[in-house]
C-alpha cells in the first residue's frame, strides 16, 4: 500500500515526512524523526500531559487552537495542521513567551519533567483567553489544565502563572502568515485513494464507500483508545481509516426537538452543545479525562467503542439519545437508526455491521422542568475513570414522577438503561418511600464485577447512595457534592 506524504506547519514552514506508517503516533515522530525532545513520554496513555503539543485549525477566517496529547495521537491525523511544542515558542532573541516567563516567575518548575506539557497548556489558554481580552479565573485555569499531572505537587504556582500571563508583555502568532501556509498544505485529496495505508476521506459519501470497500480498515476518531492499543498493546494496523476530516461528520446541528452531533465532532465541541441546552452537565462535562483528550476524542467514538465505563453513554442514554448508522450498498446509501442502549450486543460489542458507520447521536431538547443530575465516583476528581456513573433525569407533575430515564456505567458488560428502577418510579409521587423502593430496585438490577477500580459490593452500595443524593438534591440540599466545595481564599 501506498504511504500518503504527511505535512503540517511548525515554526512557519512546512514540513514533508514520507513513509510515515500509518500507526506511528506524533509523539515518535517528533522525537524520534525530528528530533524534539522537549515534547516528553511520560504514561503514553494520554493521561500525564507531559506530551501535551498544541495544533492550529483554520476554522471561519481564524485559527483555532487545541491542546493535544502527542502520545496517542497518529501523526497522520495531523496533517494539513500546525503545530507547536514547547521549543516552538521562544523567540530568536531568547525572549520567552509569557507561558513560560510566567512559569518562571511562579517559580512553577520542579523537576521540571511535566513543565513542558504545562507550558503547552498555558500556551493553548493563552490563544484562546488572553490574546481575546478574556481573564483567566482560577476556576477556568483548575479546569484547562486537569489534563496536566505534576507529580511534585506544584500545582498552586502554576495555577498562578496561568493568571500571571495577562500580565506579562503581549505575545501575538501572525495568524494571517499561519493561514496562507495551511492554505498550501490544505490535502489534496483525489477520492477513492484505495490503496493507501491511511484513508481520511473528506465527505460522508466518500467515507461510507470507502468502509463499505475496506472493512477490515481500522476505523479511528481522535484515537484516543486506539492509541492504547497501539502504543500498550503493541497492535499494528494495515489500513487507517480517519473519519476526522468527513465535513458532514464535524457539524452540530439544531432542530427544534433535538441537536444531531456528527461522529466527528470533538468531545470538547458536543460537551458545549449539551451544556448550552442544559447547563447544570458543565462540571461532569469537564470531569470527562482532561482537556487535550477531550479536544482529541470524538463523541461518535466514544460512544461506537462502548466501554461499560465510558462516560458519555449514561449520560446520553439518560437524555434519550438516538444513534444513526449509515451504509453504503450496491451503489446505494442507507441508514438505520436505534436508540443509544440498543448499540451494545456485549462486551465492547456492538451491532453495527462491517460495512456500517456510526454517523450521528440525536439527542432530545430538554422538555418542561426536567430535573436532572449526572454523577461520576472515581479516585481522582479530575482526569479519571469512573468507578461508577450514574445519570438521573426525572419530570415530575403534581407531586408524580411523569417521565424517568436512567443511564448506568460500570455496573456492567455495557452501559446499560435501569429499566426496572425506570419502572418503581414512574407514575408513583415523588416521596422518600418511593425512592427508598427504588433505591432498593436499583441496587438488585446489576450484578457489577470487582476490579482494580471498586469492589462489586461498593458498586452496589454507591448506586443507591447516588439516587439517595438525587433525592436530597431535588428537595433543595446543597453541598453535598464535592463539587460543591471550594477552596477557602480560592478565586471564583
Amino acid at each position: 500500500m501506498n504511504t500518503p506524504t504527511l505535512q503540517f506547519i511548525r515554526r512557519g514552514e512546512i514540513v514533508s515526512l514520507r513513509n510515515v506508517p500509518p500507526t506511528r503516533t506524533l509523539l515518535q515522530v517528533l522525537r524520534e524523526d525530528l528530533n524534539c525532545s522537549g515534547t516528553k513520554e511520560g504514561c503514553n496513555e494520554g493521561d500525564c500531559g507531559a506530551c501535551t503539543v498544541v495544533l492550529g485549525e483554520a476554522d471561519a477566517g481564524r485559527i483555532k487552537y487545541s491542546a493535544v496529547n502527542a502520545c496517542i495521537r497518529l501523526a497522520h491525523s495531523v496533517n494539513g495542521m500546525a503545530l507547536w511544542t514547547t521549543e516552538d515558542l521562544v523567540k530568536q532573541d531568547g525572549t520567552l513567551h509569557p507561558a513560560q516567563e510566567a512559569m518562571v516567575q511562579c517559580h512553577a518548575s520542579q523537576c521540571g519533567f511535566c513543565t513542558p506539557g504545562f507550558v503547552m497548556s498555558l500556551f493553548a489558554m493563552y490563544q484562546n483567553h488572553v490574546c481575546h481580552g478574556e481573564i483567566i479565573t482560577r476556576e477556568l485555569a483548575q479546569e484547562e489544565l486537569s489534563g496536566n499531572l505534576c507529580r511534585c505537587t506544584g500545582y498552586r504556582p502554576i495555577l498562578d502563572a496561568a493568571q500571571r500571563m495577562a500580565q506579562l508583555p503581549p505575545v501575538r502568532v501572525d495568524e494571517s502568515f499561519v493561514l496562507q501556509k495551511l492554505k498550501q498544505i490544505a490535502p489534496k485529496i483525489r477520492w477513492p485513494e484505495s490503496n493507501s495505508s491511511y484513508l481520511s476521506p473528506p465527505t460522508l459519501s466518500a467515507l461510507l464507500t470507502a468502509r463499505a470497500t475496506h472493512p477490515d480498515a481500522q476505523i479511528v476518531a481522535g484515537c484516543t483508545d486506539v492509541g492504547l492499543w497501539v502504543n500498550k498493546m503493541h497492535l499494528q494496523f494495515d489500513q487507517v481509516l480517519d473519519v476526522t476530516r468527513v465535513r458532514e461528520l464535524k457539524r452540530i446541528e439544531d432542530y427544534p426537538q433535538h441537536i444531531a452531533i456528527g461522529a466527528a465532532v470533538t468531545l470538547t465541541d458536543a460537551f458545549a452543545a449539551l451544556v448550552k441546552d442544559r447547563p447544570q452537565l458543565h462540571t461532569f462535562a469537564t470531569r470527562f479525562a482532561g482537556l487535550p483528550v477531550r479536544n482529541s476524542g470524538t463523541l461518535g467514538g466514544n460512544v461506537a467503542n462502548g466501554s461499560p465505563i465510558g462516560d458519555t453513554m449514561p449520560l446520553l442514554i439518560a437524555l434519550g439519545a438516538n444513534v444513526v448508522l449509515m451504509f453504503e450498498r450496491n451503489g446505494k446509501v442507507g441508514h438505520r437508526e436505534m436508540p443509544l442502549e440498543q448499540l451494545y450486543s456485549g462486551y465492547r460489542k456492538n451491532v453495527m455491521a462491517a460495512d456500517e458507520v456510526l454517523a450521528w447521536i440525536k439527542v432530545p431538547r430538554p422538555v418542561g422542568q426536567e430535573l436532572l443530575r449526572a454523577y461520576k465516583i472515581s479516585k481522582r476528581f479530575d482526569d479519571d475513570i469512573s468507578a461508577v456513573c450514574l445519570v438521573i433525569k426525572l419530570r415530575i407533575e403534581a407531586g408524580r414522577v411523569q417521565a424517568v430515564s436512567i443511564g448506568a456505567g460500570g455496573v456492567a458488560a455495557t452501559p446499560m438503561r435501569a429499566t426496572k428502577t425506570e419502572t418503581t418510579l414512574l407514575g408513583q409521587a415523588w416521596t422518600l418511600d418511593t425512592v427508598q423502593q427504588a433505591i432498593r430496585t436499583l441496587r438488585g438490577e446489576f450484578s457489577p464485577i470487582s476490579d482494580m477500580r471498586a469492589s462489586s459490593a461498593y458498586r452496589v452500595q454507591v448506586l443507591g447512595n447516588l439516587l439517595q443524593r438525587f433525592w436530597l438534591e431535588s428537595q433543595g440540599l446543597q453541598n453535598i457534592n464535592l463539587e460543591s466545595f471550594a477552596l477557602e481564599g480560592e478565586d471564583a
